[in-house]
């Protein structure tokens, strides 16, 4: 193994070992106060990022960037062409970066959140920060490896560009490729029996290519259900119903957690550790997330930050 991998992986270690961690999440959750959340955010890495926050969203969203630096950190550690490996991973930063370019819904005008800053992370952002209208954005899409979404709509690029994600991740990061599926059986499932909605063709496409041809055409939930590949039903275990989808959620965060930590525990530094150490800390991201979210509701946990535990 190369000195850049043994270097990244521990890099990726002490990253890992500094986050507040599900005991950490719980302390800040408890509140009861947002303030007092932030207080006790402030101890955490995620501090620094969070110190001028002035509400829930604003000190949720200073989590989320200082997860993206610690990957951009990350990803100046490993060798050269190392960085390749995190960009699917940190791909849902590039979506947040469209997502808020998009007209707000019903013409209402939203507040539009300062660009995470992807660095060496970036897949096309450079061309789409020029975008101006969601036909731009789709043409910029269908010439980078994120792939034409499909449609223009708001909802068509969100959706191409997620499914996409799980596409590339899928390919690019053999340690991942679980997870991927997972993420792509969520969606799959969201769109077709919560929302109703026909996935746009390139989507479907690749839904295909992580699910196999026969899910995706079902026309009923269990039947999505049980035509799933085996190694992609775990995720719908504890969602016997479409409405239960948040408890299929809550278990992909929780595999993402136990394997992460595992693919840590591995002996030999090199990829798959750094691997696991974007899991980990990306789990503890959402955490920490879901905990101010708690505070801020006077110290009552969520569903969601129970269903995590």
């Amino acid at each position: 193994m190369s000195a850049g991998w043994v270097a990244g992986a521990v890099r990726a270690k002490a990253l890992v070992g500094r986050h507040p961690g599900g005991a950490g999440a719980r302390e800040i959750a408890a509140g009861p106060t947002l303030g007092d959340g932030l207080r006790r955010l402030a101890a955490t890495p995620y501090g620094r990022y969070a110190r001028a926050a002035a509400g829930p969203a604003e000190a949720q969203r200073a989590v989320s960037a200082t997860l993206l630096w610690h990957l951009r950190v990350l990803a100046g550690w490993l060798p050269r062409g190392g960085a390749r490996l995190l960009v699917p991973l940190a791909a849902g930063f590039e979506i947040a970066n469209v997502v808020s370019r998009l007209p707000a819904p019903e013409g209402r005008r939203a507040d539009v959140p300062e660009p995470y800053r992807l660095g060496a992370l970036e897949t096309a952002w450079r061309n789409l920060a020029h975008a101006a209208t969601p036909a731009q954005l789709r043409a910029v899409l269908a010439a980078s490896p994120w792939g034409d979404p499909g449609g223009d709509t708001p909802w068509a690029l969100v959706t191409g560009m997620r499914m996409a994600a799980a596409r590339r991740t899928a390919v690019a990061v053999p340690a991942a490729r679980r997870w991927a599926q997972g993420r792509a059986v969520l969606l799959t499932a969201r769109e077709l029996f919560v929302y109703g909605r026909t996935l746009p063709e390139p989507v479907r496409r690749d839904a295909v290519r992580l699910l196999g041809s026969r899910a995706p055409g079902a026309a009923t939930y269990p039947e999505f259900r049980d035509r799933l590949p085996a190694a992609a039903r775990w995720v719908l275990a504890e969602a016997e119903e479409p409405d239960a989808l948040w408890r299929a959620e809550a278990r992909w965060w929780r595999t993402l957690q136990t394997e992460g930590a595992a693919l840590l525990r591995e002996g030999r530094y090199g990829p798959r550790v750094v691997v696991g150490a974007v899991a980990v800390l990306s789990v503890d991201a959402w955490r920490v997330r879901a905990a101010l979210e708690s505070a801020a509701r006077g110290g009552r946990p969520g569903e969601v930050l129970d269903a995590l535990a």
